[in-house]
């Protein structure tokens, strides 16, 4: 393996823009832009200004990491385009990270709290209205169940509920529903907790040390497009 690893991350599913690089899957430095919308005009700016700030070249780089989706579905393909293009350009692997995972990893890297074997932990990307794009996850981070669209109401849980579970929503759509949860002690909504490059780091030099690479050619993101918004029915374990 290479005596430097350098992996830059891009995440354009939400209205953030948010570039990382990381080193054997330790951050570095990331940029993020706090204005919404900045994708089309500012992600190859924000890139020159990571490396810059880095000290390093594009040569530099061992792989670029990219949010795949489910999100935005402009947001999407600006990222995947541009990671795309750095790949082909510098002739190097390109990864992808389900937009969810890396919010998942996110969560549990970044943030204190109190788990156990009854929580599941469901990370939320802004859809319309009050429907997002969600999975379910166990307390260590193992996919539960797949990921899908939801029009979210106070009954949207009561399956998990019932079987007396915990649940943990964060992500761009979360915030939404602190309002719809705030008299439910077994829902915990985390407020403010966007995609950001840097949850992308650790699962992205996993995948680099497995060779888990992406066609450049042929990769597309996961917009999840053609999912029609459903409520849940059934035990999350079915």
């Amino acid at each position: 393996m290479m005596s430097n690893s350098y992996i830059l991350a891009i995440e354009t599913a939400t209205n953030l823009c948010s570039v990382s690089l990381s080193n054997h899957g330790e951050h570095v430095l990331s940029v993020v832009g706090e204005e919404p919308n900045l994708h089309a005009t500012k992600l190859t700016i924000f890139i020159q200004e990571l490396l810059e700030k880095a000290g390093l070249q594009f040569n530099h780089l061992a792989a670029v990491a990219v949010s795949m989706g489910p999100g935005s579905y402009t947001g999407l393909r600006i990222g995947v385009s541009t990671a795309k293009g750095l790949c082909y350009a510098l002739d190097i692997p390109l990864i992808s990270n389900n937009t969810l995972d890396a919010l998942v990893a996110g969560l549990l890297a970044h943030h204190t709290l109190e788990l156990d074997n009854k929580t599941l932990l469901l990370p939320m990307i802004d859809a319309r209205r009050r429907e997002v794009y969600t999975a379910v996850y166990s307390n260590d981070g193992s996919l539960i169940k797949q990921t899908e669209a939801l029009i979210i109401d106070e009954e949207s849980f009561n399956p998990y509920l019932e079987q007396g579970f915990k649940l943990v929503l964060f992500g761009s759509g979360a915030d939404k529903f602190k309002e719809t949860f705030e008299n439910n002690s077994s829902v915990q909504v985390i407020s403010g907790f966007d995609s950001l490059a840097f949850y992308q780091d650790a699962l992205s030099f996993q995948k680099y040390q497995d060779e888990g690479f992406e066609d450049v050619a042929y990769f597309e993101p996961f917009y999840l497009k053609d999912f029609v918004a459903t409520t849940p029915k059934k035990s999350p374990f079915l």
